[in-house]
């Protein structure tokens, strides 16, 4: 017995590690700061909570019935021609039956009482913020305070954060967890995403879509702030020496990793819907039109004395 004790004590060793890893972890999901990150974590808990309805019975059962009936209990009911009970195949069937009927219905709710595309509803005027997704950055864009920053965003608690989403690089996914919500970022397309904040509080974004070599450094810094202290940094961007002009924007776009933050008191007009229309052409669906070019013909050829490179379709 002793020889085989150490063998199964080792076996356990997987599982203190696992344990250890998961300490280092973050609950920020369960622990939100906005209204919509506490809504999807009440219904995170609430679906668990039900799922386990079945879960939990279905193990404490598993292991009571392999007690009642081990083999050494001479006392347990032996009926090997037993088939069918009516209480256990409507137990069997209603239970999960309700419980697909009430997680139903709160998915449903839930979908539409928490559209990322659905605006909140507030008396409070909303910030309006233009995302974009680079290599490996975030691209920010106040369009009514005429600033920009990179790789940092501050708005006041309790105020509504209208964002507007593209991309100029890879598709990618903007992701404030503590929060709530995530949306893609794709090249010549607007996705939209409304958040709120309930407190001040320093949170962290990252990109939840893996995009290259920088993915694990393409985070910024969401930071919530009381309104005094939010118009103070808008003033102080708006001081800041730096502009994003066409070049700076360009020198921008390449490939860079673990970018600090960096503020801009003025950007190029129409910046953001630049950027969209640059893939213009890329839409499905959309005929691409290919300028018609003229090519030499060689001497003794079979072709005809220009070419077409491309069709209009």
């Amino acid at each position: 017995m002793s020889k085989n004790r150490y063998p199964r004590l080792l076996g356990f060793l997987p599982l203190l590690g696992m344990f250890l890893m998961l300490g280092g972890c973050k609950w920020t999901l369960l622990d939100p700061k906005g209204q919509v990150g506490l809504d999807e974590r009440n219904l995170i808990i609430t679906a668990t909570l039900l799922m386990l309805l079945v879960v939990v019975p279905v193990i404490v059962m598993t292991f009571a019935f392999a007690w009642k009936y081990r083999a050494s209990n001479t006392s347990a009911t032996y009926a090997p021609k037993w088939s069918h009970s009516t209480k256990i195949e409507i137990a069997v069937w209603l239970v999960p039956i309700l419980i697909i009927i009430a997680l139903g219905y709160i998915t449903y709710k839930s979908t539409h009482a928490l559209d990322p595309y659905r605006p909140l509803e507030s008396d409070v005027k909303p910030v309006n913020i233009q995302v974009v997704a680079l290599d490996w950055k975030w691209l920010f864009i106040y369009p009514d305070l005429g600033i920009a920053t990179v790789n940092e965003i501050r708005f006041p608690e309790h105020t509504p954060l209208n964002f507007r989403i593209t991309s100029d690089a890879v598709m990618n996914s903007f992701f404030i967890p503590a929060l709530g919500g995530q949306i893609y970022a794709m090249a010549g397309m607007q996705t939209r995403l409304h958040l709120i904040a309930n407190q001040k509080a320093e949170m962290e974004g990252i990109s939840a879509n893996y995009s290259g070599a920088g993915f694990t450094g393409m985070k910024f810094k969401a930071i919530s702030t009381s309104q005094e202290d939010f118009d103070a940094w808008v003033a102080a961007v708006k001081a800041a020496p730096k502009q994003l002009d066409q070049a700076e924007y360009d020198a921008l776009t390449k490939p860079s990793q673990n970018n600090p933050v960096a503020l801009y008191s003025a950007y190029e007009p129409d910046l953001f819907q630049k950027i969209v229309d640059k893939y213009e052409g890329m839409k499905p669906g959309k005929p691409v039109k290919h300028e018609k070019k003229e090519v030499a013909v060689v001497e003794g050829s079979d072709t005809g004395a220009h070419s077409t490179a491309g069709a209009e379709e």
